[in-house]
């Protein structure tokens, strides 16, 4: 769910998910074209595409410390009811089905699972306390038909072994804690919570303990990642302005809902201080993530074509928008290796017209 919006974006927000084949739209003449490709020739800036799984709705791969290994998100795979957080090494072959090691429970829904440091342990958020069995998703017809996605309060944040053994339990306040991500320097865990009775960024020690928050104004605030030298977080937010907008948005939280199909990204000091809005483009743009340089961030946007969420980068201050993808559907969830030499993220080309979602690795150039 960094938007988290996890792979319900791509199969809500999108006819082209809707149907039996990716298509690709052309403006000037109004024709669509099936396309399944694995590279598209204007993405210069990635090398040796390589396809890591096959089937299902695979997102949110997150590296480990060593640069060796991910831990991802799945479903509608492997007999998943709902999604479930797996690991797997870069160079495993899962070509033929197989069905790589599980971290999670198996109950409940899970999301945001990332490695602590020392590569042997992961931190995931997870319904499973609350409910063994998947919560259930909202029916959008009842909200006319608009993109919502449900804030379940049954989330706490865990951590567990690479072998899935339950070793802890790091939040526990009623409502919703999820979204963790860890900080490069392997000291600090930022997460989402409702504790204070809106989606607000909050930091803590990777052991659960030293509680602070990050961000106080009204708003969905969340999808944070820390910056490579761990002093600043870049996040997604979707702030209701109007009186109409923060009637919505309360009403809808009110439930147990959002609507983050307006997001723009802020980037901050860890402590909140020195907030910076750096996008303005309108629609969704979420799923940032730090270049290894500290200077940009890559992202995923829909704000040039409603059709398709493609992958962008853009400078820290706002500057520079460049577009790094070309999918005809949806290319999101991108995370530079720790050592910035490849780039990981979710995507649904090449998948035989399918409505499969598979995580993709490359080489980056910049």
């Amino acid at each position: 769910m960094k938007l988290k919006l996890s792979l319900l974006i791509v199969s809500v927000l999108f006819l082209g998910c809707k149907s039996s084949q990716n298509k690709s739209y052309d403006a000037k003449s109004g024709a669509t074209k099936i396309v399944n490709m694995l590279h598209y020739p204007q993405e210069k800036h990635l090398k040796n595409i390589k396809q890591l799984t096959f089937g299902g709705d695979n997102a949110e791969a997150y590296w480990s410390f060593d640069g060796k290994k991910l831990v991802f998100q799945a479903s509608n795979v492997w007999g998943l009811e709902c999604d479930q957080i797996f690991t797997m090494n870069i160079d495993d072959d899962l070509s033929k089905g197989q069905k790589p090691q599980l971290v999670s429970t198996g109950l409940g829904r899970t999301t945001c699972s990332y490695f602590l440091p020392g590569d042997s342990t992961i931190i995931y958020s997870s319904t499973h306390l609350a409910d063994k069995n998947c919560p259930p998703v909202p029916n959008k017809e009842d909200y006319g038909n608009k993109y919502i996605w449900p804030i379940y309060e049954g989330y706490d944040i865990f951590a567990a072994d690479t072998k899935g053994n339950q070793l802890k339990q790091l939040t526990f306040e009623k409502g919703y804690d999820a979204e963790p991500t860890v900080s490069p320097k392997g000291d600090k865990i930022v997460f989402t919570s409702t504790r204070t009775g809106d989606l607000e960024l909050f930091t803590m020690n990777i052991d659960g303990t030293d509680i602070k928050q990050v961000t106080h104004e009204l708003g969905y605030d969340g999808g944070a990642f820390f910056s490579p030298d761990g002093t600043k977080l870049i996040f997604r937010s979707s702030r209701p302005k109007t009186a109409e907008e923060i009637k919505e948005y309360k009403d809808l939280l009110a439930e147990g809902l959002v609507q983050p199909t307006n997001m723009e990204l802020y980037i901050c000091n860890v402590d909140g201080s020195d907030l910076r809005k750096i996008t303005d483009l309108g629609s969704a743009n979420w799923a940032p993530f730090f270049h290894p340089s500290g200077k940009k961030v890559i992202f995923s946007s829909n704000h040039k074509s409603k059709r398709s969420f493609n992958l962008f980068m853009i400078n820290v201050d706002g500057t520079g928008l460049e577009q790094i993808s070309y999918d005809a559907v949806f290319d999101a969830f991108p995370m530079f290796s720790p050592d910035g030499k490849k780039l990981v993220f979710s995507s649904n080309r090449n998948n035989n017209g399918t409505h499969d979602t598979n995580l993709f690795i490359a080489d980056w150039v910049d």
